[in-house]
């Protein structure tokens, strides 16, 4: 009894991850798109797996906790074998057409972040809104996450000179008040300057 599945890298018949429970679409979907918004290592890599397994066993918890990494990549029935590129499910093995839709996929992903560690929540970060960094203003809050993965709020509180910073020419770039210089200026250290194409943005 359980709703297993089977997770394996594209090109990777040696090893892949058992889901014992929540192996249906929906819930995987879930869980790779939240470790993709982590900014983990792909589950091609070795780390990347093991993120998800982490992320995975947060959320199950220690009571009947069913997730494991197995040599055998073949189907064990219900949902059969995922093949995963980057966070992406790009192929299906031994599986009837049969998908599983009954979670709504924001409401899984903001589930999913409920039962990790507090400091490593993505919390405000799911709920807020994705919009090009070419539409903010001053005062504008935008999410960033650092190298951690922690996400911190920051204001917009200027945008970039013509002249180069550290090496990138930052004319029109919005940059935030993350680090300071001993002036309190924001303007010359190039970590403030969002370089992305998109942002998240608090309404």
């Amino acid at each position: 009894m359980g709703n297993r599945a089977i997770l394996k890298a594209k090109g990777n018949n040696n090893k892949g991850v058992y889901l014992h429970w929540n192996g249906g679409r929906d819930s995987v979907e879930a869980f790779l798109k939240y470790c993709e918004l982590r900014g983990f290592r792909e589950f091609n890599d070795d780390y990347g797996m093991a993120r998800f397994c982490q992320v995975v066993s947060n959320f199950f918890g220690g009571d009947g906790l069913s997730i494991g990494i197995t040599d055998c990549t073949e189907s064990r029935g219900d949902n059969g074998v995922y093949i995963i590129d980057g966070w992406e499910i790009v192929g299906r093995e031994d599986f009837d057409g049969r998908e599983q839709r009954s979670y709504d996929l924001q409401e899984m992903l903001i589930e999913i972040d409920k039962a990790q560690p507090v400091k490593q929540q993505l919390g405000k970060y799911l709920e807020s809104k994705e919009v090009p960094v070419k539409t903010l203003k001053i005062n504008d809050e935008v999410l960033l996450m650092d190298h951690t993965g922690v996400v911190n709020t920051y204001t917009v509180v200027g945008f970039g000179e013509d002249k180069y910073v550290n090496g990138t020419k930052v004319l029109g770039m919005p940059f935030v008040n993350k680090y300071s210089n001993n002036q309190g200026s924001y303007a010359e250290n190039i970590n403030n300057y969002i370089r992305e194409d998109y942002v998240r943005k608090i309404s």
